[in-house]
Order: structure tokens, then C-alpha cells, then sequence
């Protein structure tokens, strides 16, 4: 069975955008195939968090993975810093990593030129620690989004360049899963692009009704279509798409009927998208708080998470401490 590995780092919770863009593909991928789903605590680190929040945020992705339904029978969920063969592979790949190159990585220079304050050595290997993650299982396909793709064909440079130094044919070069249509890109609020917590205009999985309503009641819109079947300006095209997303085809259908005949009542709209988004994520939510609540489980499953990860781990670096000859 092929492998699958993907990360994310505990930076806040998890958004409507997260979940129908990535983790709702991966409730499929666990039936599919052999998956590693991690928590990237050590990759948070480049940002300087406080040693309280690491331990919360870390949590925080934990309850919300288990809430969506990630199962843990069928996936190994664990925290990277769990995993110590992790840094021992991360020091074999920066021995054979160029600064040159990785000074050149886009994501680099865009968070050098955003904190000239703090550009630090993890941020410089960011992609090494990263082609760690995914070489220390020989995984064969990870999903990320175009953001990640650069790092990606880092790493599959990472794993080509180790094979041709040590004469082995070791590490496959592990591939982009793309989801292709299933994956479903969840507007903001704000009137322009995707739903992002930089971008300060996210639903989080977390939020209360009241919270929700008072999101969405606060959406960009405008004075409203002045001709038959106009064309939505990208403010109003994100609510609808938004409908689409969480709402009933009716419902939709209504509100798009409503927008063609210039009687759409924007104040209606979005009583009715945030009852919607309510009724989505409230199960969620409530298994959210549920498993928090329950940490002795929630250790439970690192725990064993952890001992499924390092059992493929220790097998990886094994072989390469006598590739290299140690």
C-alpha cells in the first residue's frame, strides 16, 4: 500500500477553508491508503512561540483532527517532535543541502522579508526539516497546496541527490496528491480570496453561534444588482459560494433567483448562511470541546500514534546510517 504523509503546523485552529480543503479528502486518503498525519511542532518554532502555546496549540489540531473524523485506528496521528529520527535524518539531509539553494526558496524570502528581525537558521532549512518529514517514511505522496510546491520538488531533490551521492536507489521522490475537483476552495469574508487565519477573515471549526453570526453578518457586500443577471462582483460571488458550500440546493437556488431579479435582500442572505454554517460545524464543535476535555484519551492517541510512526522511522534510519557506513 502506498504511503501518505501530511503536516500542519499548530499555529491557531482549524477554518472552514481547512476542512473542505484539505481534511475532509483525507478522511477518504485513510480508507485508501497507509497515512502519517503529524502535528508540525518543531516547524513552529521558527516563529519563537511561547512554551505554553506550543503544548495548547498542539492540542488544539489534535481534538480538531480527532472531531473530523480522522480515525486513529486507521491513521497514525502524532506530534513531529515525537519523533526523533526526524532530526537525525534533517542533519543527513542539510550535510548535503546548499545555501545557495536554499536561500533561493520563495516561501524563505517572503518570512525574511516579513520579520528581517528573526531570520533564523530554522526558517533558512525549513525545507530540509520538511523532506525529513516525508523521507523519514518513504512516503510516496503528500498532499499540499500550490503554496507548498516548491518545498515539495525540494524534496524530491533532497531524496534524488541522497541516492546519487551513496550509489542507492533508497528514497522514492515523493509526489504532490492533488485532490483535483474534490478539493473545494472556501472564500473569505472580507470580500477578496480564500478563508485564511493571516488573513483574519476565518470561521474556525471552534466558533460558537454567536461568534459565527456576528462574522458573517459583517461580510463585505454591496448596494446591490441594479440589472437582471448581472455578474456578481467577487464580494457577493464569495457568499454565494459560501451558500453553496454549507447550504440546501434550495436554498442556493433561492437566494441566486433573488440576485437575477435585483430583489436579493442581502441581510436575509446572510441570516440564512450563518444559521447554515451553524448547523455544519455545531457537531463538530461539540466533539471539539469533547475531546478536549478528555486528555488522558487524547495522550492515548499521540502515544500510539507515535510508536506507529517511530516503528517506520527507526526502519528508515536504520538503513541509512549503513548506507552512509556508521
Amino acid at each position: 500500500m502506498e504511503i501518505v504523509v501530511s503536516g500542519i503546523r499548530p499555529t491557531g485552529n482549524l477554518h472552514l477553508g481547512n476542512y473542505f480543503g484539505a481534511v475532509k479528502n483525507f478522511l477518504r486518503l485513510q480508507d485508501e491508503y497507509n497515512c502519517f498525519f503529524f502535528i508540525a511542532d518543531w516547524h513552529s518554532l521558527t516563529t519563537h512561540p511561547h512554551p505554553g502555546d506550543v503544548k495548547v496549540n498542539v492540542r488544539k489540531i489534535l481534538a480538531e483532527y480527532l472531531a473530523c473524523g480522522i480515525d486513529p485506528f486507521k491513521s497514525a496521528i502524532y506530534m513531529q517532535s515525537d519523533i526523533k529520527e526526524i532530526l537525525e535524518l534533517y542533519l543527513y539531509l542539510n550535510m548535503n543541502a546548499y545555501l545557495g539553494e536554499l536561500q533561493r526558496v520563495t516561501s524563505f524570502k517572503e518570512k525574511a522579508r516579513k520579520q528581517p528581525e528573526n531570520v533564523n537558521a530554522g526558517l533558512l532549512t525549513y525545507p530540509t526539516l520538511m523532506a525529513a518529514d516525508i523521507l523519514i517514511h518513504r512516503a510516496d505522496k503528500v498532499p499540499v497546496g500550490k503554496d507548498q510546491e516548491q518545498n515539495m520538488e525540494m524534496a524530491r531533490k533532497f531524496a534524488r541527490r541522497f541516492n546519487m551521492i551513496y550509489g542507492v536507489d533508497f528514497f522514492p521522490e515523493p509526489q504532490s496528491y492533488s485532490f483535483g475537483g474534490d478539493a473545494i476552495k472556501v472564500p473569505g469574508l472580507d470580500g477578496t480570496g480564500k478563508m485564511g487565519k493571516s488573513e483574519g477573515n476565518a470561521i474556525y471549526l471552534i466558533d460558537d453561534a454567536v461568534t459565527i453570526r456576528k462574522k458573517v453578518m459583517k461580510a463585505v457586500t454591496d448596494s446591490g444588482p441594479v440589472e437582471p443577471n448581472s455578474e456578481k462582483p467577487e464580494a457577493i460571488a464569495n457568499l454565494f459560494a459560501m451558500l453553496k458550500i454549507v447550504s440546501s440546493t434550495d436554498t442556493y437556488d433561492y437566494f441566486n433567483e433573488k440576485y437575477n431579479t435585483c430583489q436579493v435582500r442581502y441581510g436575509d442572505l446572510k441570516k440564512q448562511l450563518a444559521e447554515d454554517i451553524i448547523n455544519f460545524t455545531s457537531p463538530i464543535r461539540e466533539r471539539i470541546l469533547d475531546f478536549s476535555a478528555n486528555i488522558e484519551y487524547m495522550d492515548k492517541v499521540a502515544h500510539e500514534g507515535a510508536e506507529k510512526a517511530r516503528e517506520s522511522a527507526e526502519k528508515t534510519i536504520r538503513e541509512v546510517r549503513k548506507i552512509i557506513g556508521f
